[in-house]
């Protein structure tokens, strides 16, 4: 066979066969990612009911595993653009069309929490909440179908993935009830340079302090606490003094419903005093009427 014939025979091979047959080998930023997300990717499966192999999956193939520009400058980790119902932080990003509208979040938490809302409450994926949770190939081909991605192969990747690193085994009630078992240690995460913990239930400053070896006062200090706090399931606890103003891409945040200058700062990772000075406020003063624009630098 001559070279163009060669070639001819491997491009119809490769379109030909599942995508599996060429990736079998692991990647180990994929398996520290695993490690680092499975836990909230069973934590939303719980409560939106969407497979954590998806959700696993999804993060990995978007983001790569955490490594892409969108997520690191954005803890944006499944490529959600903006949409006409979206009014929180956005990028521009070239993907399909030049300078598209990317969403933008704080912490990779929040991306989590939104991918789940995004695919929970838009109607064109209400037939996905039909499937068996432990249907992650009916899920695939689902996500693809509904208008995900534009990518072909989009499912058959998701698939690879999940059958590559055994992710499927977190869609199983065994592995969920081993999670909730095993989860001793706080996942750290960085955002805007910071580390930081999210709160479960039952923590104390106490258990927090002996499990990181950092006083409580500095705890306090760092989060703007008073004495005899208890963290509530979900607060953010930085394990490190916070930053004086937000980073470059938070010039300014518009005041939401049940927002409190303290939750601001600790959102953005802001000294709470900071905070005021930068809005010429005192801490006797209300926290600004949901709309009002504050300053974050």
């Amino acid at each position: 066979m001559n070279k163009i014939s060669i070639l001819l025979s491997f491009i119809f091979i490769y379109l030909i066969l599942p995508l599996s047959v060429f990736s079998q080998s692991r990647n180990r930023n994929y398996e520290e990612y695993i490690t680092q997300y499975k836990s909230l990717a069973i934590e939303q499966m719980n409560r939106y009911k969407i497979p954590a192999s998806i959700t696993l999956a999804q993060g990995l193939l978007e983001s790569g595993a955490g490594k892409s520009g969108l997520s690191v400058k954005s803890n944006n980790h499944f490529g959600i653009k903006c949409g006409g119902d979206w009014d929180g932080r956005s990028v521009s990003q070239t993907d399909d069309a030049p300078n598209e509208c990317f969403r933008a979040y704080s912490h990779v938490r929040e991306s989590y929490e939104d991918h789940s809302k995004f695919l929970r409450f838009k109607p064109r994926y209400s037939a996905l909440f039909q499937l068996n949770i432990t249907d992650y190939k009916g899920w695939a081909h689902g996500l693809k179908k509904a208008g995900y991605a534009t990518d072909p192969q989009y499912a058959y990747r998701l698939i690879n993935i999940i059958e590559l690193y055994g992710l499927d085994k977190y869609d199983t009630k065994s592995e969920i009830k081993w999670a909730k078992n095993n989860i001793e240690t706080h996942q750290p995460y960085i955002s805007n340079d910071l580390l930081y913990i999210i709160a479960r239930n039952g923590d104390t400053l106490k258990k927090i302090s002996e499990e990181f070896d950092i006083s409580e006062r500095k705890l306090r200090k760092y989060n703007d606490l008073y004495k005899g706090y208890v963290p509530s399931e979900g607060d953010i606890i930085y394990l490190e003094k916070k930053n004086s103003r937000a980073s470059k891409d938070n010039i300014v945040y518009v005041v939401r419903g049940g927002d409190s200058m303290h939750s601001i700062s600790q959102r953005f990772g802001i000294k709470l005093k900071n905070l005021y000075k930068l809005n010429k406020m005192s801490e006797d003063d209300a926290t600004p009427a949901a709309g009002t624009i504050i300053r974050m630098r």
